[in-house]
C-alpha cells in the first residue's frame, strides 16, 4: 500500500486547522529561516546581559551512552527576539499574551537597503510604505511587515552592525543603525491594520533615538516588533507567509524568537 509522505507544510496547515485545499498552499515552496542563532557572538543592547551557555555534561556516560545538556542565560532583548507591547506600554500584552494568530500572516517586505547603506541613521518613512503600496497594493490586514535595511550582512560585527562594539551606558550614545520613523509608525497604526512589524537592526527605533517613540506608538496600539531579523533578501516583496513564534515567557516584555517564512513555488 502506497503512502503519501507527510510534509512540513502539511503539518503546519494541520496545526492551523486548514482544510485540504488550503493545505496545498504549503505543499510546494521553501522555508526561509529569518533568525540568527544564539551564541557567544550574538549581539545584544550595550546594557543588556549577553547570551551565555555553560556545559552541564557532554560526553559518554558511565553507562556507555552519549549525553549532553547545557544551561543558558540571557536578557529578554537580544539576538533575534520579540518586543511585546508591554515593553513600552503599561497594561498592554506581555509576550505570552500575544495571540498566536497575530504572529502569523502575509509577509510584506519593504526594501530600503540602499537608503540604509547610504545613511546608517536612516528612518523608514510613510512615503516608503506608500511607494511599496503603489507597486504591490495595499498592505494586507494582519500583515507581518518586514523592513530590510541591509543591516543583516554586518552580523555579527558589532561595530558595523550597530555603530559601536563598546558595552555599558556610555556606548548607547554611539549607536548608529536604521529604524522606523515615528510618523511612519503612527501612519501604520492609524491608516493600516498590520499584525506585527520586524526589521534587521537591534531596535525598531533608530540608533540615535532618545525617546523610543516608534516603540511607544506601536506598542500602545498592541503591535509587537521583531528585532535582529535576518535573511530578508531571500524573501519576495509579497507572497510569503511569516511565522514568528517567541519563547512563551509568562509576563515577559520580550524573548528569543524563531521567525521563519514560507515562500510558495512560483
Amino acid at each position: 500500500m502506497s503512502r503519501t509522505p507527510i510534509t512540513l507544510g502539511a503539518i503546519f496547515a494541520c496545526a492551523l486547522g486548514l482544510g485540504n485545499a488550503k493545505a496545498e498552499i504549503f505543499a510546494n515552496g521553501r522555508w526561509i529561516d529569518l533568525s540568527h542563532a544564539f551564541s557567544a557572538e550574538t549581539i545584544y543592547w550595550p546594557t543588556a546581559e549577553p547570551f551565555k551557555r555553560e556545559t552541564v555534561f557532554a560526553g559518554t556516560t558511565q553507562a556507555g551512552y552519549y549525553y549532553s545538556a547545557y544551561n543558558f542565560s540571557a536578557a529578554e532583548h537580544g539576538g533575534t527576539h520579540i518586543d511585546a507591547p508591554v515593553h513600552f506600554a503599561e497594561g498592554q500584552r506581555s509576550v505570552d499574551e500575544i495571540p498566536v494568530g497575530q504572529l502569523i500572516g502575509p509577509a510584506a517586505v519593504i526594501d530600503v537597503a540602499q537608503a540604509g547603506a547610504a545613511d546608517r541613521d536612516y528612518q523608514v518613512t510613510a512615503d516608503d510604505f506608500k511607494a511599496w503600496e503603489a507597486e504591490h497594493g495595499r498592505l494586507p490586514d494582519g500583515a507581518i511587515v518586514l523592513l530590510n535595511t541591509g543591516s543583516a550582512k554586518c552580523w555579527p560585527n558589532r561595530e558595523a552592525y550597530m555603530g559601536t562594539a563598546q558595552r555599558g551606558e556610555e556606548a548607547v550614545a554611539k549607536l548608529h543603525f536604521p529604524g522606523l520613523y515615528p510618523e511612519a509608525a503612527r501612519w501604520l497604526v492609524h491608516a493600516r491594520a498590520i499584525g506585527a512589524i520586524g526589521l534587521d537592526t537591534p531596535s525598531i527605533d533608530y540608533g540615535q533615538s532618545k525617546r523610543f517613540e516608534s516603540h511607544r506608538i506601536l506598542f500602545k496600539a498592541g503591535v509587537p516588533a521583531f528585532e535582529n531579523v535576518t535573511n530578508l533578501n531571500a524573501l519576495p516583496a509579497t507572497g510569503a507567509t511569516a511565522i514568528a513564534l517567541p519563547m512563551k515567557i509568562e509576563g515577559g516584555s520580550g524573548g528569543p524568537l524563531r521567525i521563519v517564512a514560507f515562500v510558495p513555488a512560483s
